[in-house]
This record gives structure tokens, sequence and C-alpha cells, in this order.
């Protein structure tokens, strides 16, 4: 009995003693990471619905991130925003749940994007003699599948397994990595493979393959005196470095906390430690419009 009430209560974690001014500049980071991801993936947006023809095969794919990008921002940043600000999570526990889930949800998405991302764009670049065709009706059975998959791995947590809940300095809620039970490890072991080892390692995998292909295309297209398309090429391959650049200063710390709390499940992990791989997880969306489709003329392939 006692076993069971330390892990019923582990979930409940008492409010961090955080100083004031430290909640105040969380806040203010994160107003403005709200601003910008609200801007840039409505920009993104609008843009795309204005202008249809630039929704080939790949853009439908950036503006599907886009719109994940901004529900991270509005459900996750926004309203962190506000609760750095009071200084604690006051909206209540159904909320907090909700919370939990939306960012959780929202970010799977964006994450498993970026991993379909990268492996249409490997199909595209490495195999072109493969009778390969990316065309719109691919990518969004591409993204249903995206969509549908990071819901079956959410929604768990509100079914039984693992759960919801507040999450480092106490101002936002997310898995909860606090919980010290088989019940939550068990879910964590699968969601960190599932979740974010195995599109870490498609994307890793991918985009080495581009680069290695765009570096042997250069090389073909000097050999040949092409130099203008080399410079083009060069570019793009200056994007697709930036891309896996962004990826991991977004991503790794939060894969890395959960391979940690996998690894060792006893481990004390200092709240406001815990806190930081979630904020910049809520990064991505000021970086992915940016990379990915405003300044992407070049790397963005039609179908």
């Amino acid at each position: 009995m006692e076993s069971i009430s330390t892990t019923d209560t582990a979930m409940t974690v008492q409010p961090t003693i955080f100083p004031r001014v430290g909640y105040s500049i969380l806040s203010y980071l994160m107003f403005v990471n709200t601003l910008l991801s609200v801007f840039n993936n409505l920009l993104v947006i609008a843009v795309m619905l204005k202008n249809v023809h630039f929704l080939n095969a790949m853009n439908v794919i950036i503006l599907s991130l886009a719109v994940s990008d901004l529900m991270i921002a509005t459900c996750g940043a926004a309203i962190v925003t506000i609760t750095n600000y009071q200084g604690s999570f006051f909206l209540g526990d159904g909320f907090c749940v909700f919370q939990g889930f939306a960012v959780n949800y929202f970010g799977l998405v964006s994450l498993c994007t970026l991993t379909l991302l990268a492996y249409e764009r490997y199909n595209v670049v490495c195999k072109p003699m493969a009778g390969f065709k990316l065309n719109v009706r691919r990518s969004s059975q591409g993204l249903l599948f995206v969509w549908l998959y990071c819901l079956f791995w959410a929604i768990f947590p509100l079914l039984g397994w693992s759960s919801y809940g507040p999450e480092g300095v106490q101002t936002s809620c997310s898995l909860g990595w606090e919980e010290r039970s088989w019940n939550n490890y068990s879910y964590l072991i699968f969601y960190t493979l599932m979740c974010f080892i195995l599109p870490t390692a498609v994307i890793v995998y991918c985009y080495s393959n581009v680069l290695m292909s765009m570096r042997k295309i250069n090389k073909s297209i000097e050999l040949q005196g092409g130099e203008n398309c080399s410079e083009d090429n060069e570019h793009a391959v200056r994007m697709v470095l930036a891309m896996i650049i962004a990826f991991f200063i977004c991503w790794l710390p939060y894969t890395a906390l959960s391979v940690v709390v996998v690894v060792d499940p006893e481990i004390y992990i200092p709240p406001l430690v815990a806190t930081m791989p979630m904020y910049f997880a809520k990064t991505s969306p000021v970086y992915n419009p940016i990379i990915y489709f405003l300044t992407n003329k070049r790397v963005c392939y039609s179908a």
C-alpha cells in the first residue's frame, strides 16, 4: 500500500519554488516565441491558400506542418506565457490535461511531418530513376497516416496508459515524466522508441543521403563547367544543413530527456532542467516556416 500511495501522489508535484524574476523571464520569452510562431505560420498558411498553385506535393506537407506548428503556438506557448506571468498553472486540472494532450499531439505531428518531408525529399533526390512519382495524393495519404499515427500515441495517456500533468517549474503540462510506476515507464519506453528515436533515425538517414547525393551532383556539374547550377546546389545543401541543425536544436534535448527517464526512471531531474527541453521544442514553430517555406525556393521540389 505504501508503494501505491507513493506512485499515486508522484504526479501531483508540489509547486516549485522558483524566483519571480525567473517566471517573468520565461513569460517574456514565450510571449516573443508566440508572436513569431503565430505570425510566421499564419503567413505560410495565408500565402498557400491565396496562391493555390503553390500547393504542389511538397508544399502540401509544409502546409500541414504550418497548421500543427500554429496549434503548438496557441495551445502551448501562448498558454505558458500566461501561466508563467501568473507564476503557476492556475487553469485547473482538466485544462492541464487538455494542454498536455494538445501540445504532445501537435508536437508529435510536427515531428513526424518533418520525418515525412525528409523521406519524400530522399526519394526525390536519391531515387530519381526508380520510377518514383511524388504527387499531392501521395502526400495527402502520408499526412493522413502521420496525423492518425500521432493521435494513436497521444491518446493513450487519456485512457490510462501513462498520464498528463504538470511538468518542470509547474507552469505547463505534458506527459507525466515524474510519475514512478511501471504503467508510466512502459509507455515511455514505447513512446521514446516510436515517437523520437525512430523519426530521428529516419531524418538523419534521409538527409545524410540527400547531402551525399547533392555533393555528387555538385562535383559532376563542376566537371562539366556548370558554375551557376553548382551555386544553386550549394545553396540547397546549406538549406538541408539548416534543417538538420534546427531539428536537433529543437528536438534533441526533449529526446535526450526521454531516453534518460527511460534508462533510469529513478533519476532526479531538477525542475528547471526538466523544463528546458520542452521550451526548446516549443521554439520549433518559429524556425520551421522560415526554413521550410519562406526560403525554400530551391529545395521545394514540384511534383
